[in-house]
């Protein structure tokens, strides 16, 4: 039996190229105008709406109902279904497709990625992996529970006021972060967001990436890795390349396409070839523009 990926929208995969996976939009809210992430509301149309607003949107989970229609879809084709969720400390979209997926019995799994955005997204591509090196739908799940605990999400923010309208910080906080140009530094830590430190600048901001992946162990650049932006413009991830150019040279040694020719600057030459995504209105909303992430499997 062939198998068959689901996920959600708050992995932040747009397009996801492969007929053996289906991304399921969560739903986001501004004002009284409703729109499915990625389909009906693009990322790029999110940020441009998230600026111009003064209330945060909402995001809503995906109803257990439209993962039954989609796991039937796949089920009445006699495959099986892998449903791979953001965490379920964050959301309660794990749970819908956990009630989904009773009707199914040993036809359809659902994976808790504990992560989310380029974090969960990583642990789609290593699924897809899996499946292609010819592993079942169990050993996949099996493997996949127990990887997803080595993924690492880090990320730096340009700035706390969506914190604040969050209510995630104070006022008076977010005043002083702003005044002080402190950029904070979040992680996924068992599958919810946590602060790391905070940093002057994003010179020190990138410092800090740097440390926390150390930290890790480093990237085990075996395994999918994606790096992530927020907002209308990769500048700030391109300067994060830049500055961290060492590690991609020393590790992807300029073997992908782009950076085979030689020509130019290498740094810029493996920045084209990096896997860089943009990042969605699920976490968008209480983020804001301007951050960058990087996530990642650490070595076993």
């Amino acid at each position: 039996m062939n198998i068959h990926f689901i996920t959600d929208s708050a992995s932040d995969i747009v397009n996801p190229g492969r007929e053996d996976l289906s991304v399921l939009p969560m739903t986001i809210t501004f004002g009284e105008e409703e729109f499915l992430d990625g389909v009906s509301l693009t990322h790029r149309e999110f940020f441009e709406r998230l600026i111009e607003c003064d209330d945060l949107p909402t995001t809503s989970q995906i109803a257990p109902y439209a993962f039954t229609q989609a796991i039937r879809t796949v089920t009445e084709r006699g495959d099986i279904a892998i449903v791979i969720t953001m965490s379920s400390r964050l959301s309660g979209t794990w749970q819908s497709a956990c009630i989904a997926a009773e009707e199914f019995e040993e036809r359809a799994f659902v994976v808790d990625s504990e992560n989310v955005t380029v974090g969960e997204r990583a642990l789609v591509e290593y699924a897809l992996r899996l499946k292609d090196a010819g592993k079942d739908a169990r050993e996949i799940v099996d493997e996949l529970n127990q990887a997803k605990k080595r993924i690492q999400l880090i990320a730096l923010l340009d700035t706390l006021e969506y914190l604040k309208k969050g209510g995630r910080i104070s006022k008076t906080a977010a005043l002083a972060g702003s005044v002080l140009s402190i950029k904070p530094v979040i992680g996924i830590v068992d599958g919810e967001v946590a602060m790391l430190g905070k940093a002057r600048g994003s010179k020190q901001g990138n410092n800090l990436l740097a440390e926390q992946i150390r930290r890790a162990g480093g990237i085990d650049f075996e395994k999918p890795f994606f790096l992530g932006y927020t907002g209308l413009s990769d500048a700030l991830m391109q300067k994060y390349i830049k500055d961290s150019e060492a590690l991609w040279i020393e590790h992807m040694g300029c073997v992908p396409a782009g950076c085979a020719s030689g020509d130019g600057d290498p740094a810029d030459d493996c920045a084209r070839s990096l896997p860089i995504a943009t990042v969605g209105g699920t976490i968008g909303t209480h983020v804001g523009p301007g951050g960058i992430a990087i996530a990642f499997f650490a070595p076993a």
